[in-house]
């Protein structure tokens, strides 16, 4: 098929510049597509990375009430270094602490040569912390 141009002859130019455009046309359909789509996931996103998290009320108040003070070695009522030898004999206390409801912290070297933490209330019962 032939087109005349504008230079009215008639010519397979024309015809090419119209496959030409129709190609363009359809390219820039294609981006805006991807665009889009794009935005709209980045969009989707947005939501999720933005909300601050939610922490549970209970959560402060415990991590409040954790804050020992460090304490010397003789100051560990006994019923604690009794309940250690008893419950994990040939264990070393490296460092106590206490915070204001009178429970303790306890670094511990076991004798196979582990360190761990424990937590102790004054009547030598341990804690879950």
């Amino acid at each position: 098929m032939k087109f005349d141009c504008w230079h009215n002859f008639p010519s397979t130019c024309c015809e090419k510049q119209i496959v030409f455009t129709q190609n363009t046309r359809d390219m820039k359909n294609d981006m805006k597509s991807l665009v889009f789509a794009t935005a709209m996931a980045m969009g989707s996103l947005s939501p999720v990375l933005a909300s601050p998290p939610i922490f549970h009320d209970g959560i402060m108040e415990v991590i409040i009430a954790q804050e020992f003070t460090e304490i010397d070695l003789d100051q560990l009522p006994d019923t604690i270094t009794k309940a250690l030898e008893k419950d994990h004999a040939g264990a070393v206390i490296n460092k106590a602490y206490v915070n204001e409801e009178a429970e303790y912290k306890l670094e511990v070297t076991f004798s196979d040569g582990t360190n761990s933490e424990l937590y102790a209330d004054a009547s030598g019962n341990w804690i879950d912390m």
